[in-house]
Parts: C-alpha cells; sequence; structure tokens
C-alpha cells in the first residue's frame, strides 16, 4: 500500500503515553496533522502537556476522548485519517480474548474510515525474547525480527507471565492479517526495546518500567531487573521510538506485517545504569542508590547463570537501519536526558551527597 502524504492527517492513540506522546510531538514538528486520542481530553494532568504544544493552538493538534475498551470509540476521529499509529496499551494483557476483541474494534474502525491506508502497531521486543524457558534463548540466540517466542510451549501461557508477550504477538498477527484482508490498507509492527528518555508529562515518569526506575534510583533505592531475571537493559531512546514510527508511516519500502526492532544494541546492567547518573551529570551530587533484589531466592541462586544466558544473546537491529535508515541516540545521552526531565518535569527531589 501507499505510504501516508507529507502533511497529512494521523490519528494517534495513546497520546498521553510516554511514546504516544513523542509520536505527536515529531509528527507536528514534520508538519502532520495529528488528532491525538487519549481517555479523557479534560484530564489536564494527563493531557495538558498536548495542549501546551504549538500546533494545538493553531487546530493542526486536536484532541478526542477515546475509550479503548469501548467499540466504535474511534470510527470518527479516523475517518479522513491518512495513518494511524495504534500506542494505546489494553488495560490488561492477561485475557487475550480481550485482546482480540480490542484489535477488532480498531479494526472495523480503520476499515470503515475508507482513508486510512497505513496504520503501525506499536509492540516490543517481548514480542521476540520473551520465552517461558529460557534455555530456548541458548538455542535461538540471536534476537531479530522475525523471531517468536516459543509458542509451542505448554506451559507459555498468560498465568505464567507470558501474557504481554503471547497478547504483543496476537495483536501483530491480527492487524496484519485484518490489512491483507481488505487489500486498502497495511499494518506494519514496531517492537521497541527498553524506552529510555525524556518525559513531557510528570505523569510519565510512571508510565513505562524503564524511566521509573531511574525515578527510583534517584530517590535512593531501585531494584534488579526482574523483566527476564538479570536480563541487561536492551535500550532504545524514546525520541527513536517515535521518529522509526514516522518513518513506518512515510517509508514505500515496508510490506504488510513486517516488523522492526527499535533498539540501539547498547545493552547495560541495571547498576551499570545507576552508576551513570553521577558519571553523566556529577554537578547534581547523587549520592547513590541502594540496590534491592527482588527475585526468589531459587532465582538469585542462579544469577551467573541467567546472567551468562542473556549476555550470549545478539541483539540485531540491521532491518530498521537499512530499510529505514534509522541511526539511534548513545544510551548516555537518553539517560541523561531522563535524569534532567524527571527533575525538570516531574520536580523529583534525588538523594544527594
Amino acid at each position: 500500500m501507499a505510504p501516508i502524504p507529507q502533511g497529512g492527517t494521523v490519528a494517534v492513540t495513546g497520546s498521553a503515553g510516554f511514546i504516544g506522546g513523542w509520536v505527536v510531538r515529531q509528527l507536528l514538528d514534520e508538519g502532520y496533522r495529528v488528532r491525538a486520542c487519549v481517555r479523557d481530553t479534560n484530564d489536564e494532568d494527563k493531557a495538558g502537556f498536548l495542549k501546551a504544544m504549538p500546533g494545538y493552538a493553531s487546530g493542526r493538534l486536536t484532541l478526542h476522548s477515546a475509550n479503548l475498551d469501548e467499540a466504535g470509540c474511534f470510527d470518527d476521529i479516523f475517518k479522513g485519517c491518512h495513518g494511524v499509529a495504534h500506542l494505546s496499551h489494553v488495560s490488561t494483557y492477561d485475557d487475550l480474548d480481550y485482546v482480540k476483541k480490542v484489535c477488532d474494534h480498531v479494526i472495523n474502525s480503520v476499515n470503515q474510515s475508507e482513508t486510512v491506508n497505513r496504520v503501525i502497531v506499536t509492540s516490543s521486543i517481548a514480542a521476540v525474547i520473551s520465552e517461558q524457558d529460557i534455555q530456548e534463548l541458548v538455542r535461538r540466540p540471536v534476537l531479530y525480527e522475525d523471531r517468536y517466542p516459543d509458542e509451542q510451549n505448554p506451559k507459555r501461557l498468560p498465568e505464567r507471565g507470558q501474557g504481554y508477550s503471547m497478547g504483543k504477538v496476537l495483536a501483530e498477527r491480527a492487524f496484519a492479517d485484518a490489512a491483507e484482508a481488505s487489500g486498502r490498507w497495511d499494518a506494519i509492527t514496531c517492537c521497541p526495546g527498553d524506552n529510555v528518555g525524556p518525559i513531557q508529562s510528570a505523569h510519565q515518569k510512571n508510565g513505562g518500567p524503564w524511566q521509573h526506575h531511574i525515578e527510583t534510583m534517584l530517590l535512593g533505592k531501585y531494584t534488579q531487573n526482574v523483566i527476564g531475571a538479570y536480563r541487561a537493559w536492551y535500550t532504545v531512546d524514546v525520541r527513536d521510538v517515535a521518529e522509526a514510527h514516522i518513518r513506518m508511516l512515510e517509508s514505500v519500502n515496508v510490506d504488510n506485517g513486517e516488523r522492526f526492532i527499535a533498539w540501539s544494541t547498547e545493552t547495560r546492567n541495571v547498576e551499570d545504569v545507576c552508576a551513570s547518573i553521577d558519571r553523566l551529570l556529577p554537578e547534581l551530587g547523587f549520592a547513590g542508590a541502594e540496590l534491592i533484589d527482588p527475585l526468589p531466592e531459587s532465582v538469585q541462586a542462579r544469577e551467573a547463570e541467567f546472567r551468562a544466558i542473556w549476555g550470549g544473546c545478539e541483539l540485531r537491529n540491521d532491518r530498521i537501519r537499512e530499510t529505514l535508515d534509522m541511526d539511534f541516540r548513545p544510551l548516555d545521552v537518553s539517560i541523561r536526558d531522563c535524569v534532567e526531565s524527571l527533575l525538570s518535569v516531574a520536580k523529583i527531589e534525588p538523594v544527594k551527597n
């Protein structure tokens, strides 16, 4: 299908979120018209930063209330749009029938629009790397776009912590299948890594695990990584993820159902992320923080094994670099800008020497 036209109209679901807010800002910077979908346009704590963007004053940015759980909530919003960046999180990923129901009604709104010709579906690297059996990472250590978790494992179940990755895979396929059936629009998937970078609104400090982890570091205590026990952070700057969404909307070189992993290929253990704060911002006088390990003792006993398995994985982002000509910010830049935004936007008071 065709890319969206320059200066066209894009609907962004989940616009109040960490990634969604940056997609909105960068679309405006690129000259697009944006329909920002939030749960409640009157919630100033979450939508106020969008209203402060210059495009809102001129009318090039409009805000729309949409409850993702209500079928038809996007019907009127999508009409006249050329593209959709679908970043909204569902209320739970542990009920896959519910996830499919939400996908179906969003897809129905796309079909009814008769104008949308490209949808970018925001997935996650969890849909690539999340395994019920960590030994699967030893058998298949190359982490790239065509890799999926072992879906034949009978223990891969939502009640065993796999709901998020299962729900993301389900959504990827639901949109790609519907797009193929329509013959009129296509669906491209973005699988971001661990998003780090500046928040734009105070509420976003809690809107994702990674910037929240940095907040807790600043406050004096932080936890060992439990998302993939002892896995290093597979990082990407949130601004680069937003740029990737826009390039996917614009590109003539993408195909329906294609996945792109958005990550910088930089990894850093959580302890080293914390140590980076003082190294990058010595003027802050950051006192450091205490590391808490909440993992069960049986898992802690295997720490060296888990670190070795994750360390043996090969991270790849060849496809997004080659197809979309993407470059990625260094992690040091992302950490520095995240910390400064937590101080200035969320008014965090860090522990100091």
